[in-house]
C-alpha cells in the first residue's frame, strides 16, 4: 500500500474535528507497508517515544522507502505522516527536506498530548540521518 502525497492528507486533515483526525492517523497508519516482525530489533527502534516505533530503510535503485511499525495505532499514523513527507524520494531529497516544516500545518502538539508527538523529532532525525548517511553514498 501507499501512502497519499502530504498535501492530500493535510487538505483533508483541515476540515476534519479532532476525533476525525484521530480516525484519519489511524487509516494513515494502516496503510503503511507491512513491516516484518524480524527487523523490529534494538537497531531499527526510535528512541525517546513513548510507544515503541520501529523504523527501517530500505533502498530501490536512488529512492528511499521507509518500513515502519508502532505498537499503538494513532503514533503510527504519526509516522506514517513523517513518512508521507520523504517516502520515495532520493537519498539526497529526503535529506534536504524539512520535515518538521512539511508537519506544521498538522499542528500536532495541538491536536496529541506530548506523549504522542514526544518522539516525533527523534524519528525525523533518524530519517535525515539515514538519508545523508546514503546521499553521502
Amino acid at each position: 500500500m501507499s501512502l497519499p502525497p502530504l498535501s492530500d492528507i493535510a487538505e483533508e486533515y483541515e476540515f476534519l474535528e479532532s476525533e476525525d483526525r484521530y480516525r484519519l492517523l489511524i487509516d494513515l497508519g494502516r496503510k503503511l507497508d507491512p513491516m516484518p516482525e524480524a527487523l523490529k530489533t534494538d537497531a531499527t527502534k526510535v528512541r525517546g517515544c513513548s510507544a515503541s516505533v520501529w523504523v527501517y530503510p530500505t533502498q530501490d535503485g536512488d529512492r528511499l522507502h521507509f518500513l515502519a511499525d508502532s505498537n499503538a495505532a494513532i503514533t503510527k499514523g504519526v509516522v506514517a505522516l513523517v513518512l508521507a513527507a520523504v517516502q520515495d524520494k532520493t537519498a539526497a531529497d529526503v535529506a534536504a527536506t524539512d520535515i518538521a516544516g512539511a508537519l506544521e500545518p498538522f499542528d500536532l502538539s495541538r491536536e496529541l498530548s506530548s506523549n504522542r508527538t514526544q518522539g516525533v523529532p527523534n524519528m525525523i532525525a533518524l530519517v535525515r540521518e539515514t538519508a545523508e548517511r546514503l546521499a553521502a553514498g
